[in-house]
C-alpha cells in the first residue's frame, strides 16, 4: 500500500527544492523524453505533478514554439510556489493546485502534449484508471502522453536494486517517496505505444513511454 494524497502532499511539501536532487538518475531520462515528445511541434502543454518546474523551464525555454501554453498543477503548496517563481518569466505558462483527483482543469481536446514524469509510480491503480481517463479527454485528436516512471530494471544489478526499492516501498513507502517500479505498457493497453525505452542511471531504471490513443 503506498501515501494516500494527503501523505504525498505532505511529502512533497517538505520535499521542496530537494526535488532537484533526483536529476542524478532522473535526467537521462528526461532528455529521453524530450528528445522523442516532438515538442517543437506542440501548442499547448499540460502537465501533471510539475513539482519544481524544472522539466517545463526547459521545454518553456528551448523546446517549445514561443506562442505554446504551459500548464502544470501539482497536489503540494510547496512544489506550486516553487514552479510558479521558476517559470514567472513566461507569461504563458500557469501553475495550478490540485487535489489529485479528477477531473483535471481543462477543456476537452485543448491539449497536444500531456507529460507526467514519476507521478504515475506513485499512484495506485484506480488513481491511475482515472488520470487516464482525464489524459483522453484533455489531448486532442493528434495529442500525445509523454510519461517516465521508476521500472523494474532489465540487467541483473537493475534487477537487483529495482527489488530492492519495492521491498523498502512495501515497508516504508514514504521512505521512497510513495514511488516504486512499474510497466507502464500494463497501464497503456488500448493505447498506441510510438516510443518506449529503458533508461539506466546509477542503478535505477527508468521507463520513457511516448503514446496516442
Amino acid at each position: 500500500m503506498g501515501l494516500t494524497r494527503d501523505q504525498a502532499k505532505r511529502f512533497y511539501d517538505r520535499m521542496g527544492r530537494g526535488q532537484d536532487l533526483q536529476g542524478f538518475y532522473e535526467d537521462r531520462a528526461l532528455g529521453e523524453l524530450v528528445a522523442h515528445g516532438s515538442f517543437e511541434a506542440a501548442r499547448s502543454v499540460f502537465e501533471l505533478g510539475c513539482g519544481t518546474g524544472r522539466l517545463a523551464d526547459r521545454l518553456l525555454d528551448h523546446h517549445l514554439p514561443a506562442d505554446a501554453a504551459y500548464v502544470g498543477v501539482d497536489i503540494s503548496d510547496t512544489m506550486v510556489d516553487l514552479s510558479r517563481a521558476r517559470l514567472h518569466r513566461f507569461p504563458r505558462a500557469q501553475v495550478l493546485l490540485v487535489d489529485g483527483s479528477a477531473p483535471l482543469p481543462g477543456g476537452d481536446a485543448t491539449f497536444d502534449r500531456f507529460i507526467s514524469t514519476y507521478v504515475f509510480d506513485l499512484l495506485g491503480p484506480e488513481d491511475s484508471r482515472a488520470m487516464l481517463g482525464e489524459v483522453r479527454r484533455l489531448l486532442g485528436p493528434d495529442g500525445r502522453l509523454c510519461l517516465v516512471s521508476l521500472a523494474p530494471g532489465s540487467t541483473p544489478a537493475t534487477r537487483l536494486v529495482s527489488s530492492a526499492w519495492t521491498a523498502i516501498w512495501s515497508r516504508m513507502p514514504a521512505a521512497v517517496g510513495g514511488c516504486r517500479p512499474i510497466d507502464l505498457r500494463q497501464l497503456l493497453q488500448g493505447w498506441h505505444i510510438e516510443h518506449r525505452s529503458l533508461i539506466s542511471a546509477w542503478g535505477l531504471t527508468s521507463e520513457v513511454v511516448i503514446a496516442s490513443t
